[in-house]
Parts: structure tokens; C-alpha cells; sequence
């Protein structure tokens, strides 16, 4: 018997960091993941895709056919070399990066939402989530601004999906953390890159995706933003 409870959820950025955990999380729990990363994931079935280029994002609509899709969760994201730290620069930031970084926070979620609609659609309750910032919230900007930018476009894509996709009944979230306490975050302030610090657990980043998907197909959340205290 199939238990009805099990979902199938796509994972994108699931090599690392947020994404990493999120897809280990759903496949101890016995859900069936589809994890998309350019280097090999750990849990769930991975789809080789650099999804800061087309053909990136046609293997994950190729790797994922007709099936049916509960979840999409868009854990991926990127950022200019030294960014948050002392070391970051605009000026000695190319255009070339911030052209890729754009690419992959920004683009990548358009597109992929386009390519997995109909997966999504034939789901009872389906949802979108991403993973945003707090520097892509009103008067939260940061220095980096092709991470910034990249942010804030974020937020208006998902609010102009949910318009697009309106007939499709999907359910449309970005997550805007301040820092989560990812092995590099932790690395980072360990070494003193980041001031001292107790970022936001990410047991808190798992819980409130969990929440997310056990809302009724009635509730729709727009944004969740969460401080660290």
C-alpha cells in the first residue's frame, strides 16, 4: 500500500549548505527527492545540473518528466567572492559575477518554476518555496549588490508567479533568513570573517518548510522572514 502521506519534492542547490540538510531532512523522512545540484548530493536521486544555464535547467525538466511534483523547494543561491565579510569589494566585483549570481537567484527560480508547473499542478496541495534573505526586504540591503539585487528580484518573481500561476492553485513562499548556521556560516565566524554570533539554527529553516507544507491548500504565505534574536 502507498502511504498517502509521502511526498515527492525537488530540492534545488542540494550539495551543500540549506539545500544539503533540507534533502537529507525529506528523505529520513521517507519522502521521494529529486535533488539538483552541479556536484553530487548525498540524499535523495541526483540531477546533474548547472542551473545558471538553459541546458541546467532542461536536464531538471528532462530528469523529471511528467511525474507529479508536491514540493519544489529552491534552496540554491550564490554570492560575490568575499561577500559579508571585510574582504568584499563592488568595484573588484566583474560583471561576469554579477551576471552569474543574478543567473542562479534570480533567473533559475523563474525557470525552473515555469519547467515543473504542470508537475506541480497535478499535486492536491502543491507548494513553491524559496530561499531568499533579509537583505531582500525593504531598507534591508546589504553591500553586495549583485547578491542584493539578486534578492529583491527573488521576492518580486515569487509575487509575479503567484499572479501567473494563479490557475495552477500552487502555493507560493520565500524564506528570508538572516544567517543560518551552515557549515560555512559556522567556519566564518569561528575564523573571525563574521562577527560573533548565534545564527539561526537550521532545525528553525526545516521546521518552518514542514510548516509550509502541512497548510491547508486554503492558506497561501507570502513571505517568512526570520531574525536571528
Amino acid at each position: 500500500m502507498i502511504d498517502q502521506d509521502k511526498k515527492k519534492v525537488v530540492v534545488v542547490g542540494a550539495s551543500r549548505g540549506i539545500g544539503a540538510a533540507v534533502a537529507e531532512h525529506f528523505s529520513i523522512r521517507g519522502d521521494e527527492v529529486f535533488s539538483v545540484s552541479r556536484s553530487p548530493s548525498v540524499s535523495g536521486v541526483w540531477i546533474q545540473a548547472d542551473i545558471s544555464k538553459p541546458e541546467g535547467i532542461a536536464a531538471v525538466a528532462d530528469a523529471i518528466g511528467n511525474q507529479t511534483i508536491d514540493a519544489l523547494l529552491f534552496m540554491g543561491g550564490v554570492w560575490e567572492d568575499g561577500a559579508f565579510t571585510e574582504d568584499y569589494d563592488f568595484f573588484k566585483s566583474s560583471d561576469q559575477e554579477t551576471r552569474f549570481v543574478i543567473s542562479v537567484n534570480t533567473i533559475a527560480p523563474i525557470e525552473i518554476t515555469r519547467t515543473l508547473s504542470e508537475n506541480l499542478a497535478k499535486a492536491k496541495n502543491p507548494r513553491a518555496i524559496y530561499m531568499g534573505s533579509v537583505t531582500g526586504l525593504d531598507h534591508s540591503a546589504s553591500v553586495e549588490v549583485a547578491n542584493t539585487a539578486s534578492k529583491f528580484g527573488l521576492r518580486g518573481a515569487v509575487q509575479s508567479l503567484r499572479l501567473a500561476l494563479r490557475h495552477k492553485k500552487i502555493g507560493f513562499t520565500v524564506i528570508n533568513p538572516e544567517n543560518v548556521g551552515t557549515e560555512e556560516v559556522m567556519l566564518d565566524i569561528k575564523e573571525g570573517r563574521f562577527s560573533p554570533q548565534i545564527p539561526i539554527p537550521m532545525s528553525d529553516i526545516i521546521s518552518s518548510i514542514d510548516w509550509l507544507l502541512s497548510l491547508s491548500c486554503n492558506v497561501d504565505i507570502q513571505d517568512v522572514n526570520l531574525y536571528q534574536r
